[in-house]
């Protein structure tokens, strides 16, 4: 447990007190912007390797206590929330987004907001919310709790951190973007600020998320030691 919770401090620490904060842009100065995205693509990828061991460890901890087991509601509110984050995870991934590493070039398009982004500017951080979301709905465990947990903190958080960063090194040409779209999810729609045009995403996104969520349904047994039917 100790292992997991420390892994997880670590992983939050490099998030929150160095990506999209001053810290980074000093980094980015010294080191330049590719050695620094590498140095630190490879730390989390370092990180989230150890938060995985140290979870499969720390789940036969007799410290893991349970606070919440599994009802059938929860469970098929897990199946529901999870098809979301798919959905998010996936057309976030495959549209072009000002947000993302390397595509601020984007704001320079007339029709910078499209498709997904009239949703949300941040679909994929939503959609790593919803995952880590259900499966804390599922487990209730303290093992649980340091994973998912630290992960939904830090995708929610990084929502925030990105807008800042966008904000303080695009100046103005970050505003009429952040106007016209909006963090939480649907909030530029119901605000009146944008309209929701289903049609610009397109089917081939969608029925991507779909087999996306099939083979993640098939392969969890293999991937998490526990099927995800059950």
């Amino acid at each position: 447990m100790v292992s997991l919770f420390a892994a997880a401090a670590a992983f939050i620490v490099l998030h929150l007190l160095v990506s999209g904060t001053v810290v980074r842009d000093g980094l980015v100065r010294r080191l330049g912007e590719g050695p620094y995205m590498g140095l630190f693509s490879l730390a989390s990828a370092a990180l989230l390797t150890w938060m995985g061991f140290a979870y499969g460890a720390a789940r036969g901890d007799e410290a893991n206590l349970a606070f919440w087991g599994v009802t059938a509601g929860g469970r098929h509110l897990q199946y529901v929330l999870q098809l979301v984050a798919v959905i998010f995870v996936v057309i976030g991934l495959t549209t072009p987004n000002p947000t993302s590493v390397k595509q601020e070039q984007i704001l320079q398009r007339p029709d910078a907001v499209k498709g997904m982004l009239r949703i949300t500017r941040h679909p994929f951080l939503w959609g790593v919310s919803l995952w880590a979301a259900g499966h804390l709905i599922v487990n209730g465990d303290v093992a649980s709790f340091l994973l998912f947990g630290s992960l939904l903190v830090l995708a929610l958080a990084g929502t925030v951190s990105i807008d800042a960063k966008r904000r303080r090194v695009l100046g103005d040409a970050w505003a009429p973007f952040a106007a016209q779209t909006s963090n939480l999810p649907f909030a530029a729609i119901l605000s009146g600020r944008q309209k929701l045009r289903l049609g610009e995403i397109g089917l081939l996104r969608p029925l991507a998320s779909v087999v996306a969520y099939g083979a993640l349904l098939v392969l969890h047994p293999y991937v998490a030691g526990v099927p995800a039917l059950a």
